[in-house]
């Protein structure tokens, strides 16, 4: 993709009104503009970011056998009446009327209706257990939206719901989704630590919170510090056995967040060189409610013996939106942006330094040629921009190598490479330069 013919309108000084870094360089960095409190456009260099993170949600939930539907934004009140919710959610739904005086509300989360979904589908328990899942905008009507995306009232929210005959089968449908985020979130570059946390308007009594260490946190958390160097299962994980031991490896130590946390049991549990505690952000979480949803909804199959079994249910949601905002808030520097290959909105930014240099332009043409015929996602700076604006421009969005060519080094018979990451920069010919970055950014592409 040529920057000329792009839309990347990135702002150079810092908006007055973005109080944390990802919301600073999300804005400047042109990746969204807010369209009204806690509302925002996902701009072309954000939204490749979006739909990078989504792609690896959907790998590792397809991993773990859920299955992906679409629910729409807008739902009855009557299904929620039925749950006995409606009355209880709070001022954070969005609640309306249609032309026809039927009450709807901006759907905040999914569990009636996936409940009536499964109820009106599914008749015997020859078709469980199920999970399924949808990635799809949410409203929640926040009475303070700060931070930019990261508390947002439209959100873009992975959520599954799993159904199960026992409650055993429920534990193992959760153990799933536990593992799964665990390798999720350790794809796009980010140490998730599972805490235990307050269930909420979502209801059960089991529930996990997965949160990154983040001096600009919403909440404090308290954990075993030798939980942030675990190592995450691989992708040979098979998610039809026992996971119980995986769980328990990443349980059995404290961790817990600010609702849960008990101040004696960490002093108690938790050597005083080990005790860490630190702001979080949470970017996923889920839940085990059992029948809070099937009984009152009567979502019931028939049993081997013939007798009505009330379904067991659990729901798992992912952050989707906020995520990006999570990723910069743990991999920026002062330039700007640092994202993980498999998360980047362009793998390679090309800079051409001087546009209009027959000689130049060529040679930028056919490394761009190349990079993208082995699959290399580029962004080509050929504007006529100064030098040190088109570094400062790349720093910013923080792609993870930069390629930089000039008609001086090129009558050396030499290009430029720079990780983004560690700011190193190689001096060596165009041939190397494109082994080097094709072999960086496929051995980078997967990171559990």
């Amino acid at each position: 993709m040529r920057l000329s013919r792009y839309f990347l309108p990135v702002l150079r000084e810092t908006p007055k009104e973005a109080e944390i870094i990802s919301h600073q360089t999300m804005l400047r960095a042109a990746m969204i503009k807010q369209a009204s409190a806690g509302i925002y456009s996902w701009l072309p260099l954000g939204l490749k970011v979006l739909r990078k993170i989504e792609a690896v949600i959907r790998e590792e939930q397809n991993r773990a056998g859920a299955i992906e539907l679409l629910m729409p934004t807008i739902q009855s009140a009557d299904l929620w009446r039925e749950s006995g919710r409606y009355d209880a959610y709070g001022p954070e739904m969005l609640r309306f009327a249609d032309r026809h005086e039927r009450e709807m509300l901006y759907g905040p989360t999914n569990e009636e209706l996936i409940t009536t979904i499964f109820r009106d589908g599914v008749r015997s328990y020859r078709d469980l257990p199920r999970n399924l899942y949808h990635i799809q905008w949410k409203f929640r009507d926040e009475v303070r939206p700060r931070f930019g995306v990261m508390r947002g009232r439209e959100f873009l929210m992975k959520d599954a719901y799993s159904f199960d005959l026992t409650a055993e089968g429920a534990r193992h449908s959760y153990n799933k989704m536990f593992v799964a985020y665990l390798r999720t979130f350790a794809r796009l570059g980010l140490k998730a630590i599972p805490m235990a946390a307050d269930t909420g308007p979502i209801g059960g009594d089991l529930s996990h919170e997965f949160i990154i260490l983040a001096g600009t946190g919403e909440s404090a958390v308290y954990c075993h510090a030798d939980l942030v160097s675990q190592k995450v299962p691989g992708a040979d994980i098979d998610f039809d056995q026992d996971l119980s031991g995986i769980v328990q490896k990443w349980t059995s130590s404290y961790a817990a967040t600010d609702e849960k946390h008990d101040q004696a049991r960490f002093e108690a549990d938790v050597p005083a060189d080990k005790r860490l505690s630190a702001r979080g952000i949470e970017i996923g979480h889920i839940f085990y409610f059992g029948t809070k949803y099937s009984e009152p909804m009567g979502a019931r199959v028939q049993g081997p013996d013939g007798q009505k079994i009330t379904l067991q249910m659990g729901s798992y949601g992912i952050g989707v939106s906020r995520l990006p905002a999570a990723i910069i808030e743990a991999s920026h520097d002062a330039s700007g942006i640092v994202w993980p290959v498999p998360v980047a909105p362009f793998e390679v930014g090309l800079i051409n330094l001087k546009a209009g240099d027959k000689d130049t332009d060529a040679a930028c043409l056919d490394l761009m040629g190349k990079l993208e015929t082995a699959g290399i996602d580029v962004l080509y700076d050929d504007t006529d921009e100064r030098a040190g604006g088109k570094f400062a421009t790349m720093d910013l969005i923080g792609l993870p190598f930069q390629l930089i060519v000039g008609p001086k080094g090129l009558k050396s018979g030499e290009v430029e490479v720079k990780d983004r990451k560690s700011g190193e920069r190689t001096t060596m010919t165009p041939d190397a330069a494109l082994q080097k970055l094709v072999d960086s950014v496929r051995t980078q592409r997967v990171l559990a």
